[in-house]
């Protein structure tokens, strides 16, 4: 347990040093770079290349260079887009936008696939299910990254600039490439052999033929929501109301009401799903987001009412924190003999929601997009309800550990 927990620490706070110095710079590209739309043309490039890399690059790096060395060569790419918005332009940030982007999903694959893998390995030698210590170590994992979001807020509110994100993005580097160690167990490495026998093109496609399955395709509308969700905080809310009404300085703060709200309930969420189950917890984010989606269209922001923006932004931030870990958490469950693809479909699906939303950015209005939002939401909730569903009643062809897995039988324990 010690060296497991080692791990997960070690890439929960690499994380952190990355997305402190790259947090801020997102929440505040809207509003920062404001000409000509830059910010928004950055971010939308950023989950462009997001989804481009989505489609090809995690499971070959994964299967080349392992996780360790896929999230430490993708941490690299982060501290090129912090580089390029120390001179910010068109000539600059976009095609830093692009490295990061192409960056993005190997780390993100890589840091799911790890997580995983290491719940699965602990659960078998500690004889416990294996979804509950995947979802500690994802409520673990987000409890610690998405507090990065205080820090790196804080950073930009207070100094307002980008001088010292380099600096933790090369701690982050070194963090992972000391103290990481690669997976090396028998589980790991049969599916390393198993791999290295397929073709080039059998690797390179592994995205596109994990879509046979109709697990994933049920689950695509929810990964999505994902997207548009995050990038309607970022993007709308940091612009169209906290700017607007309170001034892009406090755009910093409001956003660390939304992280630190995040951090908290990951682990709580983490930790209580093994007694309610996701589907309370996935039944409480989507009442949470619907009822903040409705309020957002009847509320009319007026700087008098500065406590509403933070409680708005937290509200978001503790349903972040269920779509994030219990999402992460069910692609780690259902597709355990496939994490490398499935992970990458996360990663893929999720980016779709974020360049379609920074996409209509500058051409619909605030109310348009939150129906936008909205409709999404619903369509995710009922999709999830209907894999739920089939999943429940076992159909044929879906092998009786994934029920067993979801249904947390007691034979679960010794099948792991």
């Amino acid at each position: 347990m010690e060296r497991n927990l080692k791990n997960v620490l070690v890439i929960s706070f690499g994380f952190l040093l990355l997305f402190t110095a790259y947090g801020g710079l997102q929440s505040l590209q809207s509003s920062l770079h404001s000409e000509e739309g830059l910010g928004v043309a950055s971010l939308s490039v950023i989950y462009a290349a997001l989804i481009l890399s989505s489609m090809f690059l995690p499971p070959i790096l994964i299967k080349k260079l392992g996780c360790k060395w896929t999230i430490a060569g993708s941490m690299c790419c982060y501290i090129a887009y912090s580089l390029g918005n120390f001179y910010a332009s068109w000539y600059t940030l976009i095609p830093t936008s692009i490295i990061l982007g192409l960056g993005g999903a190997p780390l993100w694959s890589a840091k799911c696939t790890y997580l995983t893998t290491a719940g699965n390995l602990y659960a078998q030698k500690a004889g416990k299910i294996g979804r509950d210590v995947i979802n500690q170590y994802f409520g673990l994992f987000f409890l610690i990254f998405q507090s990065s979001g205080v820090w790196g807020n804080l950073i930009s509110s207070l100094i307002f600039g980008q001088t010292t994100t380099t600096g933790s993005g090369v701690i982050a580097v070194l963090l992972i490439a000391l103290f990481l160690d690669q997976i090396k167990a028998n589980h790991a490495e049969s599916e390393t052999e198993k791999m290295q026998t397929q073709s080039f093109w059998s690797t390179f496609l592994a995205t596109f033929q994990h879509l046979k399955d109709k697990r994933q395709c049920l689950l695509i509308p929810l990964t999505m929501y994902s997207g548009f969700e995050q990038a309607f905080l970022a993007g709308d809310y940091t612009k169209s109301y906290v700017t607007c009404a309170l001034g892009i300085h406090f755009v910093g703060y409001v956003m660390i009401s939304f992280s630190a709200a995040n951090s908290f309930c990951s682990l709580i969420f983490g930790k209580i799903s093994q007694f309610t189950g996701r589907k309370a917890l996935f039944a409480l984010a989507a009442v949470t987001n619907l009822a903040c989606i409705i309020a957002l269209l009847l509320w009319k922001p007026h700087p008098n009412q500065l406590a509403v923006f933070f409680i708005f932004a937290a509200l978001w931030g503790l349903a972040d924190a269920i779509w994030q870990t219990q999402t992460n958490a069910l692609y780690g469950v259902l597709f355990e003999k496939h994490k490398e693809a499935a992970f990458a479909n996360y990663r893929l699906w999720e980016s779709l929601g974020f360049v379609i939303a920074f996409g209509y950015n500058t051409f619909l209005h605030v109310y348009i997009k939150l129906y936008i939002v909205m409709a999404v939401l619903v369509v995710s909730i009922v999709m999830y309800g209907a894999l739920e569903y089939l999943e429940a009643k076992n159909l044929p062809g879906t092998p009786t550990t994934v029920k067993e897995e979801i249904t947390g039988s007691v034979d679960q324990q010794t099948r792991l």
